[in-house]
């Protein structure tokens, strides 16, 4: 079952790295009591996400945090390792946190999980933005296709 607006995340784990190694984030503890801008990409340094998707999100964090978002974060059915040379490579350490679900379990329990496989990518997650307030969804934003529009941080900005 996919996700919706007003429901609550459902609880997984992240690895997301750290200043001293790979660290575990519970999904409950990561949004509680807080505004997050999330999005999704379906790997990095693919070129969507590489070109647009990710440095749109580190350009437009300061107007995102003005308009209340406490954090915002990345996440991608890759390994923290990969992810971690992706924030550093597009500078954005310190703006965007890094939410590896390397395993795709948050991806699944969300139902926003594709198949890449016939890119040579297998099970991943789609690409998607949403609020979340608290834990609980108030803007989901699901692309179509190959598309990139409703996820974007203009696209987010404009919501808030």
């Amino acid at each position: 079952m996919t996700i919706k607006t007003g429901d609550r995340l459902p609880k997984t784990n992240f690895v997301t790295p750290g200043e001293s190694g790979l660290e575990q984030v519970d999904s409950d503890e990561f949004f509680k009591g807080r505004k997050v801008a999330l999005f999704s990409v379906p790997g990095a340094f693919t070129p969507t996400c590489s070109a647009r998707h990710l440095p749109g999100y580190v350009d437009k964090a300061a107007e995102l945090k003005a308009k209340g978002v406490d954090e915002i974060a990345c996440t991608a059915v890759n390994d923290a390792f990969v992810l971690g040379a992706w924030s550093k490579s597009a500078e954005a350490d310190g703006k965007v946190t890094m939410l590896a679900d390397g395993n795709g379990a948050f991806a699944k329990a969300v139902g926003l999980e594709m198949d890449g496989s016939k890119f040579g990518l297998g099970t991943r997650g789609q690409r998607y933005s949403m609020i979340v307030d608290d834990g609980v969804v108030t803007s989901l934003n699901v692309e179509e296709g190959g598309d990139f529009k409703v996820s974007s941080a203009e696209y987010m900005l404009d919501q808030l």
